[in-house]
Parts: C-alpha cells; sequence; structure tokens
C-alpha cells in the first residue's frame, strides 16, 4: 500500500499546538507529512511567537499534490489567513471534488459541535489546543484505520 500523504498549510499566527501535535501523530503513524508554509518557505510565526520552519511553500507543495488530507490549523490570526489565500481555497475545492479529506482545527467550524472531534462526510474538525492530539489520532484513523490510531494512541500515555 503506497504511504498516505498529508498537507498541513502554516499561515503566520497559526496556534502551534494545532500544527505540530498532528503532524507528529500523523508522521507516527506513517503519513508522509508536508508542512507548507502559505507565503514560502521562510520560518513561520506562530500564535504565541514560536517560529515553525516549513518543509516547502505551499506553490511547491501544491505541485506534489494530490494529498490524501489537507490539514488546516487554527489560531485566530492563522485561519483568517487561510480564509483569505486563494490558493488555500483552491486547494480546498479541489481536495473537496475529489473526495479528499479536509481536516480543520479551531478556524470556523463547517458546522458547530461540542464533539472533540466531529466527521461530516470528508471533513473531520475539533475545536482547539486541547483537542489536537484526538484530532491527530482521528485523521490516522481515517487514513490507516483504527488499529494504527490505538497503535500510535498506545505511548503518548494520553487520558481516556
Amino acid at each position: 500500500m503506497a504511504s498516505k500523504r498529508a498537507l498541513v498549510i502554516l499561515a503566520k499566527g497559526a496556534e502551534e499546538m494545532e500544527t505540530v501535535i498532528p503532524t507528529d501523530v500523523m508522521r507516527r503513524a506513517g503519513i508522509k507529512v508536508t508542512i507548507a508554509g502559505l507565503t514560502g518557505k521562510d520560518p513561520v510565526q506562530c500564535s504565541r511567537d514560536v517560529f515553525i520552519c516549513p518543509d516547502a511553500s505551499l506553490e511547491d507543495a501544491r505541485k506534489e499534490g494530490p494529498y490524501d488530507v489537507v490539514v488546516l490549523p487554527g489560531g485566530n490570526l492563522g485561519a483568517q489567513n487561510l480564509s483569505e489565500s486563494p490558493a488555500v481555497k483552491d486547494i480546498l475545492v479541489d481536495q473537496e471534488n475529489r473526495k479528499g479529506l479536509i481536516a480543520a482545527i479551531c478556524a470556523d467550524h463547517y458546522k458547530y459541535s461540542e464533539s472533540r472531534v466531529e466527521k461530516d462526510g470528508n471533513f473531520l474538525t475539533s475545536r482547539g489546543p486541547g483537542t489536537s492530539f484526538e484530532f491527530g489520532l482521528a485523521i490516522v484513523e481515517v487514513l490507516m484505520g483504527k488499529e494504527v490510531a490505538d497503535q500510535v494512541k498506545a505511548p503518548l500515555i494520553l487520558k481516556d
């Protein structure tokens, strides 16, 4: 089976935990994750002044698509920057048209829910930094199956 691939789109002002934790969880599951900088490959200043170095610019990462999942981290400014980007819109329209998974955390939800993680068709949403592990594991479960998600979860020592 070809390995699954994820695109995490990183914009200035993104919430650090919502970017790094799902990326880490997906990589532990063997998913090939590309963190793509919305405005290029330079380090991105996140909401708590942590800088994250993207793997590629979004422009370059798009050429390597399509991806099994497109992940949108939250953070007020980060979500705003993503929502204002024509490139992000194009990627999401393409992903939706191919019935690929779109996963968004903390930003404006597709449909509001009190659930910590919600799946609605090809959309997976979650609520905030504190749900980042569950969000990452939910992506793993959709792409790789529950058994893999459980194997990744065990050594993380998360409370049920």
